[in-house]
């Protein structure tokens, strides 16, 4: 296994004779983990005893295994029986009287590499041999050839004839794949879905899954699509894997597979829709056939927002977030459609656009929506709606027109590009119309003139697509961002009202030549072609644009600036320079605000982050400048210059924007150059910035009690919400081990007595950040927010609710009618549970439904084990029961409660346990039985 002193990395268990050999030669070692040991210790045995048995006739192998078990009988006690002593034989099938199928060439236990080279195996023949047995079959690829299909057909066939079932995924991607074989695998029984949106779902996978109920199912993963050449002569990679010796792998592979199988984006196969996609996907200018429009899974978590903020908490004006490229007008249209369905009408719609250009796209996406071809009027160039019921309106058009209907006449207004929301004309007309409904879209919040949009929403965006959501789903493009250690020191520059003192950036980095050496050596090094992009660097002040504008060009590379009083039409023809194809173009403006928001840049594709920003939407909008999806445009390149901060700035904000960890999560991913983000995405620092930027972590705001409290020491005596909001603070947070009561005893603030079991109850508090489900907090609020212990429920719903509560405090034991009765020992933390439940009944992010009966459950609800047992009442012995296996049967009501790990610790479990737990689509949901 090579030289063990070699240095590099390793994962080998450590022997008497290799701890020998590494004496003391520096050596990083850890125990082995309880999940990992039974596969790493079997491996270790199985390659001793494989170079022992080799030397041995078959009939002593046996014997020596034999011997192995029997001394394996002895250590564990029933876990060898005598039926498990071996013989040397080896079972190939079991008949039903006619002849067995062809065997593969490969053993079914064993993996192997497929290569189409001269002389060896060949893919298309294997898959014949493996069709043969095949008691179902799964494939994807992203797209087929009748040249190939006709190669396996009949096999394929056979397969649907013995009973099997076969699972077809492709695609229309550049129009390639033949119509004649999905029409001829669904006449021959094969199940066939298609992913019609090539751009954001982006299937390139090829396998084929060769299922076999006797256990002994194989796959093939790599490089071929199903043409002739793929399987037989082509320059392939394929790798066949077996459920013997691959098991983790093939089950995560099924898996995906089944996801795959139940996400929307894959549509069954119907013959219409796909030619009308293959044409477009080959360039053809033909309109696209009438298409039902349905939420993708982050739109639909949009409009559950959207319905929780109306239902839960009475919320009617709501700001959605988007970038653009993400579907906002799908969203707004899909949301107007499920409040027309609710009222059983149409309520009156006006939709407004700051562009006239889209107003006709915006028609048809809510055609689309409601399901009527005839949908909507339109108000632009001259156009004039007749019926003014459902109106799509330039406000160009709208606003001389305003006094001619009633303020309530429309009661569905959708403002798309909200961010123009404090120009005149667009307070002309949010001060006229009072709609029982408005809704605002935007891809940015924050005005560069310092404006507040918010104030129309009283402070809230109700929901957001979040950007990792948006990349992952293809919408907008991967990102490479490059975190770069500029050399410059801004730990003294003056830190003012929650950020660096501009003047003083601006002359900082004015005439920095150094920094400017450094930015261009960075772009060369990082950009494939600085002559060919199209790029775009943020600066801190004029001068700042101008002296960077100056180190470009002097360089080589032609750069120009794009200021707040460049003059309109410079400003439209700069920007047109910047994404044409002219020689003399610019390859770089650097901007100075200007370009944070409102701007529609799709093909650029570099973004130079020149000045420290601590905004999170800020940053998104500088990064969404150039995250648009263009021609020929695989990706964008970021470079983000970093200097050594002033201790209150906070990296942990934008870099928890950019990537979706949390406070917990940051600092382990900053080492590990962020190993969780979408598909084509990376983030990586140079050594000084990362040391930089963990160091900034480590001073931030942290979560341990000394630095809490001395956060709620700056910001007083504050109610729960705004130290969570103003410290960006996450409940976890505060609530680790500990209680606010206790942060702001600590605090000096003034807090009643502390209780007989304060540590404790506080502790317990913690228990409770995660109730979400309006009934259970609207009862507790009920229970707790009194002067006196509450008297006995009069019904058993009620009970079960305070069963919930007094054991999730108190524990298994606390189930009496007096079990809350201790909580008004202590009135400080009393009065901190009502905060917390208020504050969680007021920020409840879905719509949850109860489920009938008398257990007090809600859908979409989160609950722990054990109140799920609680909301059950099953006490067994005078107290809560506790569980502790994966399934419950319960006789009074006769319900089995099914208990899965989701997000498993892998230290806890091996490849072989990590079983494949998760939702297949909305309503199916896969899980895996236990080994």
């Amino acid at each position: 296994m090579g030289d063990t002193r070699v240095p590099g990395l390793y994962e080998r268990i450590i022997d008497e004779a290799l701890a020998a050999r590494l004496g003391d030669t520096p050596a990083e070692r850890r125990a082995l983990s309880r999940g990992e040991a039974p596969r790493r210790l079997a491996g270790h045995l199985a390659d001793y005893l494989q170079r022992a048995l080799s030397g041995l006739e078959p009939q002593a192998q046996v014997a020596a295994v034999n011997a192995v078990l029997d001394a394996l009988a002895g250590q564990l006690e029933g876990f060898v029986q005598p039926e498990d002593r071996l013989r040397p034989e080896l079972l190939t099938a079991i008949t039903d009287g006619r002849p067995p199928p062809t065997r593969p060439d490969v053993p079914l236990s064993e993996a192997a590499l497929f290569m189409n080279a001269r002389g060896e195996r060949r893919l298309g023949v294997e898959l014949r041999k493996e069709l043969a047995s095949a008691d179902g079959v799964d494939l994807i690829v992203a797209f087929l050839l009748w040249s190939g299909y006709l190669t396996l057909r009949d096999h394929l066939a056979g397969v649907v004839a013995r009973g099997g079932t076969v699972r077809v995924i492709s695609t229309p991607y550049r129009g390639v794949t033949e119509a004649r074989v999905l029409d001829d695998l669904q006449q021959m029984g094969a199940q066939v879905r298609i992913a019609y949106d090539t751009q954001s779902t982006r299937l390139h996978a090829k396998a084929w899954i060769l299922k076999r109920h006797s256990g002994f199912s194989t796959a093939f993963v790599g490089s071929s699509n199903l043409s002739k050449s793929a399987l037989h002569s082509g320059l392939e990679w394929n790798v066949r894997l077996s459920a013997v010796e691959n098991r983790a792998v093939l089950a995560e592979l099924q898996g995906m597979f089944d996801h795959y199988w139940g996400d929307p984006d894959f549509q069954p196969y119907e013959r219409a829709q796909f030619l009308v996609a293959r044409k477009a996907e080959r360039g053809s200018d033909a309109l696209h056939t009438v298409f039902a429009l349905r939420p993708r899974p982050f739109q639909r978590d949009i409009l559950e927002r959207l319905d929780a903020e109306r239902t839960v908490h009475d919320h009617h004006r709501n700001l959605v977030v988007a970038a653009t490229g993400t579907g906002k007008t799908v969203v707004a249209a899909l949301d107007y459609a499920r409040q027309a369905l609710d009222d059983g009408r149409r309520p009156r719609l006006l939709f407004v656009v700051h562009r006239k250009e889209i107003l006709r796209q915006a028609r048809d996406t809510f055609r689309h929506a409601v399901g009527d071809g005839s949908f909507g009027e339109l108000l632009v160039d001259g156009e004039e709606p007749v019926d003014w019921q459902h109106v799509f309106a330039s406000i160009q058009s709208l606003r001389t027109r305003m006094d001619r209907f009633d303020p309530k006449h429309f009661q569905h207004v959708i403002v798309d590009e909200f961010h123009h929301a404090e120009a005149r004309s667009y307070q002309a007309l949010l001060d006229h119309v009072a709609p029982a409904e408005l809704v605002g879209l935007t891809a940015t919040p924050e005005r560069s003139d310092g404006l507040d949009v918010l104030r129309h929403f009283g402070g809230r965006v109700a929901a957001e697509i979040r950007l990792w959501d948006a990349i992952d789903r293809g919408f907008l493009v991967p990102f490479s961002y490059f975190v770069v250690h500029d050399g410059v020191d801004l730990s003294r520059v003056t830190w003012r009202r929650g950020s660096y003192d501009q003047a003083e950036l601006n002359r900082l980095y004015t005439g920095h030549t150094a920094r400017a050496h450094l930015i261009t050596h960075a772009v060369q090094r990082h950009v494939a072609d600085a002559q060919a992009m199209r790029a775009i660097g943020f600066c801190v002040g004029v001068d700042h644009a101008r002296f960077m504008a100056q180190a470009f060009n002097a360089g080589g590379v032609k750069a120009a600036v794009l200021l707040g009083d460049t003059p309109k039409a410079e400003r439209a023809d700069l920007l047109a320079a910047l994404q044409s194809e002219a020689p003399d173009r610019p390859r770089i403006l650097f901007a100075v605000d200007v370009l944070n928001e409102g701007v529609d840049l799709p093909a650029v594709d570099t973004v130079l982050l020149l000045r420290p920003t601590e905004s999170a939407t800020v940053f998104l909008q500088q990064l969404g400048r150039g995250l648009r999806r263009a021609p020929g445009k695989r990706g964008l390149t970021v470079l983000d210059f970093v200097g050594t901060p002033n201790r209150r700035f906070r990296f942990d904000l934008k870099l928890r924007a950019l990537t979706g960890a949390s406070r917990r999560q940051l600092r382990e991913h900053v080492q590990q150059d962020f190993p969780w983000l979408p598909a084509g995405c990376e983030v990586q620092f140079d050594r000084q910035s990362r040391e930089l930027v963990l160091e900034n972590l480590r001073q931030g705001i942290g979560v341990d009690k000394r630095s809490l409290v001395a956060e709620l020491k700056r910001l007083g005596d504050v109610p729960l919400g705004d130290l969570l909001a103003d410290a960006g603070l996450e409940l976890a947070d505060v609530y680790r081990k500990r209680s606010l009561t206790d942060l702001r005893r600590a605090a000096g603030f003034a807090v009643s007595p502390a209780g007989p079991d304060e540590d404790a109850l506080g502790r317990a508090l913690g228990r409770l950040i995660h109730v979400d489900d309006p009934e259970r907090l609207d009862i507790w609020l009920r229970l707790v927010d009194r002067l006196l212990p509450p008297p006995p429920a009069a019904d058993e719903r009620a009970n079960r609710h305070r069963l919930m509560l007094s054991t999730a405090l108190f524990g298994a034991e606390a189930v009496g009618p007096d079990a809350l009765a201790p909580l008004w020992a202590h009135p400080a933390l009393r009065a901190e549970l009502v905060e917390l439940l208020a504050y969680l009944r007021a920020t409840q992010p879905l719509v949850t439904v109860p489920l009938p009966g008398p257990a007090p459950l809600h859908v979409h609800a989160q609950y722990t084990r054990n109140e799920i047992m609680a909301a059950f009442g099953d006490l067994r012995g005078g107290q809560l029961y506790e569980p502790r296996e994966g399934v419950v049967y319960l006789s009074d009501p006769k319900v089995n409660l099914l208990f899965v790990t989701i997000q498993k610790d892998p230290d806890d479990y091996s490849p072989s346990t990590l079983y494949r737990d998760h939702a297949l689509s909305p309503d199916r949901f896969h899980w895996e039985s236990q080994s």
